[in-house]
């Protein structure tokens, strides 16, 4: 469990989280951890009485509890009652470990091109390389080694992990978080071919990511062939997750680890996209759509739908299949068993 950054008192916290504070308000407040591990000085939650076991034998030093719950007497003495255990931690959580602003300057390893724009307290790393006529904007930070290709714009308070790569036509909005070894504007996955081979395509569209998007470690986001490829607004992208070119998601969709989608799909707004779905070329997925883990599309889904499967199918029609098909198993083991006994007859 690790040590807070910055120790803070039980009061101070139910400050921030504008909670009601019984107990010691003078107890400090050094590390975070669940109910079953955390210390003496540590904070720690309670969503519901589902719970109420391990926390009349938690050792932690104050918890965030539910305003209704009735508390037994057993347990933390210190206790913070606020209408959100959970996100009255993720508030208290970013308080006590705050990362440290970053020192803005430039190491003597970095390569700049001509031309470079760079905002205020800019950022970058050792052995990263910023080419030709990129554009950085305020308190952007770039990580070490880092390349960004000629033209790459990259939007106020970007933050650039270790090794990503920006290929040319990449333009990244603000306060974007892209975690190392992502790659974005790459040439597509696109061929013509003959019975000479498979010749590529030029790529001569753009890599679009919207504001207040993230993307994960070892990502892949493809540049459009004629088109630009787009991540819009607020997106949550994991980790090794591959977006084909042309393709487009919408606002504040959740594409978690290991996902496809291919290229010039179309996604909509709020969608989730869970583990390891692929979305096939040309498909569009509507708004609000949910993808089961391991799901394939193959075909166009309505707003609003759930679906799940190969090929993906409306989530309940996908599960009462499997259960008729399960229950072929008996119906099939007794068949044999008739056709044994008569032919031994």
């Amino acid at each position: 469990m690790p040590d807070a950054a910055v120790p803070m008192t039980a009061a101070a916290i139910a400050a921030l989280v504008n909670g009601r504070l019984a107990g010691d308000g003078s107890l400090p407040i050094t590390a975070a951890g669940p109910l079953d591990r955390a210390h003496g000085g540590a904070l720690s939650f309670l969503t519901s009485a589902r719970y109420l076991d391990e926390f009349t034998r938690s050792a932690a030093g104050a918890v965030l509890v539910p305003e209704q719950l009735a508390l037994p007497l057993d347990g933390p003495r210190v206790r913070i009652a606020v209408a959100d255990p959970s996100a009255a931690m993720m508030v208290a959580l970013r308080a006590l470990f705050a990362e440290p602003a970053p020192t803005a300057g430039i190491a003597s390893t970095a390569v700049l091109g001509r031309g470079v724009r760079l905002g205020r307290e800019v950022t970058i790393a050792a052995y990263a390389t910023i080419g030709d006529d990129c554009v950085l904007g305020d308190r952007v930070r770039i990580g070490p080694g880092a390349v960004l290709e000629a033209g790459v714009v990259v939007g106020a308070e970007s933050d650039l992990g270790a090794h990503v790569v920006c290929h040319r036509r990449t333009r990244i909005g603000q306060r974007a978080r892209i975690k190392a070894g992502a790659v974005l504007g790459g040439t597509g996955f696109g061929y013509a071919s003959d019975r000479a081979g498979h010749h590529l395509i030029p790529h001569v569209g753009g890599c679009v990511v919207g504001d207040d998007v993230h993307i994960g470690a070892n990502t892949c986001i493809d540049r459009g062939s004629l088109d630009d490829t787009e991540i819009g607004t607020g997106c949550r992208i994991d980790n090794q997750v591959h977006i084909g070119h042309n393709a487009r998601l919408g606002n504040r969709c959740l594409v978690m680890g290991g996902a496809v989608v291919a290229g010039s799909a179309r996604i909509g707004n709020d969608v989730i996209l869970a583990g390891h779905s692929a979305v096939g070329g040309h498909f569009t997925v509507g708004d609000r759509v949910r993808v089961g883990a391991k799901s394939g599309v193959i075909s166009e889904v309505p707003a609003g739908t759930d679906v799940s499967g190969f090929p993906a199918r409306p989530h309940r029609e996908f599960l009462r299949a499997q259960a008729a098909l399960y229950r072929l198993v008996p119906i099939i083991d007794s068949l044999e068993d008739m056709v044994t006994r008569s032919g031994g007859e």
